[in-house]
């Protein structure tokens, strides 16, 4: 917590791993989070008051997840004009694929329409629900346990807690065929985005155009009235692999490439903002 006198002027999410401050290993974003009318000075004294504490604690380096520029409310690039004073590595970068909703629509490719035309054929329903055990349990972790042999990053326990703390920003899709689940997406909605956290469905995903069908609807419909849509991103290890079909899919309904960089920043470098000429 950063204090203007008597003032919070910007929060920073982190956690200490042994000389390393990172924001935040458990997001998927961190960064500072700046009142409103923090002016470029102000931002400049908030880095270098966190470097210089952090420092003092013997800590060596700060790994800031940068806050992705679509989920910003307002402009704001301030940070990353002080990456480059203070010389900060990117070594980590996310591709993450986003529609902006405000633009015209880049048309369907041919593969979803005829996902789609498959699901309408077929009679599937959408459902948005408040439980999440059908898509956990039946879809989600026997889908992960089969392809990756890992469990979502949320038990179905945590991510219930969590809807229900913050019911307008967590959202479950499940999509039906004659009642049986056969997928489903978890939507984490803030004020100017609509984020895929999870996406899943079973084996006969292809045939019946399950996703397809969903997101289409989630996109031409049930949030048309956000600024983006952001799928999350296609790579692992950092952003040196990149999943070619989870990105194919995803630019097949109009998304486009945008960056979730990762900044480390070696905290004895704050000297180099003293000759800036701010105080």
């Amino acid at each position: 917590m950063i204090y203007d006198q008597d003032t919070l002027v910007s929060l920073l999410p982190a956690n200490r791993a042994g000389e390393a401050m990172y924001s935040h290993q458990g997001l998927s974003y961190g960064g500072f989070l700046l009142r409103p009318e923090v002016k470029f000075p102000t931002v400049l004294s908030i880095v270098k008051t966190v470097l210089q504490y952090l420092h003092t604690q013997q800590i060596s380096s700060l790994i800031l997840k940068k806050l992705p520029d679509y989920y910003a409310t307002l402009p704001a690039q301030e940070i990353d004009y002080l990456m480059f004073l203070l010389g900060a590595k990117n070594n980590q970068m996310g591709l993450s694929s986003v529609i902006d909703l405000t633009a015209p629509r880049l048309p369907l490719s041919n593969l979803r329409k005829r996902g789609i035309k498959k699901a309408q054929k077929q009679g599937l329903v959408i459902k948005e629900e408040s439980e999440f055990n059908a898509f956990w349990n039946q879809i989600l972790i026997p889908n992960l346990q089969q392809q990756h042999q890992v469990n979502p990053v949320h038990t179905v326990e945590e991510i219930s807690l969590l809807a229900k703390r913050f019911p307008e920003n967590i959202r479950q899709f499940n999509v039906y065929h004659n009642g049986v689940i056969k997928g489903g997406a978890t939507i984490f909605e803030t004020q100017t985005t609509a984020h895929v956290q999870y996406i899943s469905a079973g084996s006969d995903k292809q045939t019946l155009g399950t996703l397809d069908f969903l997101f289409d609807y989630l996109i031409e419909k049930e949030f048309t009235h956000k600024h983006y849509f952001d799928f999350g991103i296609s790579t692992e290890a950092g952003g040196k692999q990149l999943n070619k079909g989870l990105l194919q899919w995803k630019e097949g309904f109009g998304a486009r490439t945008c960056i979730n960089t990762v900044f480390e920043i070696e905290t004895q470098h704050v000297h180099l903002l003293n000759a800036f000429g701010y105080d």
